[in-house]
């Protein structure tokens, strides 16, 4: 199996989760959390080389301010309290998006995950915060001057814009948890060829069975890029073809 694998989620629906049990939203964050672990550690062995999770977009901020507050301390005490584990598992773990509007703690997190866990080696580990794509591909054009940059110059400057890795390869499987069928504004450039897949799954519920499944459907398509594919030679109808 590849081991190559860009495989990017949406992680939709701890929410819904929680509302359709009665319990507050918040509830279904921290449950999220425990798939996003599970998720972590089946993706290796899935031949996942880079795992991007959209964890909190832009419009985001949006929400209830008590449950925004939850996310951000949720974040923080997921990179405290994974930053460890993913060192000794080689997880090399980033985050993506704007950082000035962070909590100052969270940053700091960040920055000390990212360090602590640069040498990992087994699994890109990208968490996109305060994320948005329209606004990393407007941030890379402002960072850009005279004629009209290569696609490979371009996702340079799109990294820089995020805080991203230009090596990162494009999005090869999209997958969106939680019954939506929309990309909000995630990825969009580098997931221009990604195979898309919609589960109807709530997030938390999500499994490592649920990942081994998304990526036999994906090793299922026929990715041409825009090309034709190859023609089959066969003989014409009632002939044999001829031996060697």
């Amino acid at each position: 199996m590849d081991s190559n694998l860009h495989v990017a989620i949406i992680m939709d629906g701890n929410g819904r989760w929680a509302e359709e049990r009665g319990w507050p939203r918040t509830r279904g964050h921290r449950a999220g959390a425990e798939a996003v672990r599970r998720t972590v550690e089946a993706s290796p062995r899935l031949g996942i080389g880079t795992l991007t999770l959209y964890a909190f977009s832009s419009d985001n901020w949006r929400r209830p301010a008590p449950e925004v507050a939850t996310l951000m301390a949720l974040f923080r005490n997921f990179l405290k309290a994974e930053a460890g584990a993913c060192r000794r598992e080689g997880v090399r773990l980033s985050v993506i998006g704007r950082r000035d509007r962070l909590p100052s703690a969270l940053v700091t997190a960040i920055e000390q995950a990212e360090a602590a866990t640069a040498g990992g080696g087994l699994l890109d580990l990208r968490l996109a915060v305060d994320y948005s794509s329209r606004d990393a591909i407007a941030g890379a054009a402002a960072l850009h001057q005279g004629t009209t940059p290569s696609r490979e110059q371009f996702r340079q400057l799109l990294a820089r814009s995020q805080h991203g890795d230009p090596r990162t390869p494009d999005v090869d499987l999209l997958i969106r948890t939680g019954r939506e069928q929309r990309l909000s504004d995630f990825l969009l450039w580098e997931c221009a060829y990604a195979e898309l897949l919609f589960s109807a799954v709530l997030w938390p519920d999500f499994t490592g069975e649920h990942l081994r499944e998304a990526v036999e459907a994906f090793g299922r398509r026929n990715r041409r890029f825009g090309a034709v594919p190859a023609p089959t030679l066969a003989a014409p109808a009632g002939r044999q073809a001829s031996a060697p």
